[in-house]
């Protein structure tokens, strides 16, 4: 991050990310615990790691010391609030994908069974989850790179109204007594 700045770690990141979730997306009924899901948790992992970092970074750098507790509370309102609103979102998309499955394929519970039902409905809803998981994460990346700054973060300091006060509080006491 001090060499390239958050732009290329964020968007990478969330296209890695997105392609954790594809993987994701192609299990089926014989896919193997090793060939397709952990390599898949892994690359969602490493990507997702190359994104929260250095956007809590970004969202907190430069502030002032004593403004540093707001920034903070400020960047956590927002994971907070985006991961609240993306699992009720998905969800919701859970939810609507299994209804619509079982509801389409209602018949075939005579011929297969319930539970077979049940679980095509299920893999039908995880699958478009993780979709629309890539498809979350790749629109990220876009928005990463397009918004965040090319190079490393500067060292560009506004002063807050904290400090005009300390200095008209020091100027009104005069020189400090030898």
């Amino acid at each position: 991050m001090p060499r390239v700045g958050p732009k290329p770690l964020v968007a990478s990141g969330m296209l890695a990310a997105a392609g954790g979730a594809v993987w994701l997306a192609q299990l089926g009924s014989r896919s193997g615990y090793a060939a397709g899901v952990l390599g898949a948790i892994i690359l969602a992992g490493v990507g997702l790691g190359m994104v929260i970092a250095p956007v809590i970074n970004t969202g907190t750098f430069g502030v002032a010391p004593q403004d540093a507790g707001e920034a903070s509370a400020t960047v956590t309102v927002g994971q907070q609030l985006g991961a609240s609103i993306g699992t009720s979102l998905l969800s919701t998309l859970f939810a609507a994908a299994v209804t619509s499955y079982i509801t389409a394929h209602l018949a075939a519970a005579r011929v297969i069974g319930r539970q077979a039902l049940t679980g095509l409905a299920l893999a039908r809803g995880y699958d478009t989850v993780f979709w629309w998981t890539a498809g979350i994460f790749a629109g990220g990346a876009v928005v990463g790179g397009a918004l965040l700054r090319r190079g490393p973060l500067g060292q560009r300091r506004t002063p807050s109204p904290a400090d005009d006060q300390v200095t008209t509080a020091q100027a009104k006491a005069g020189p400090a007594p030898a």
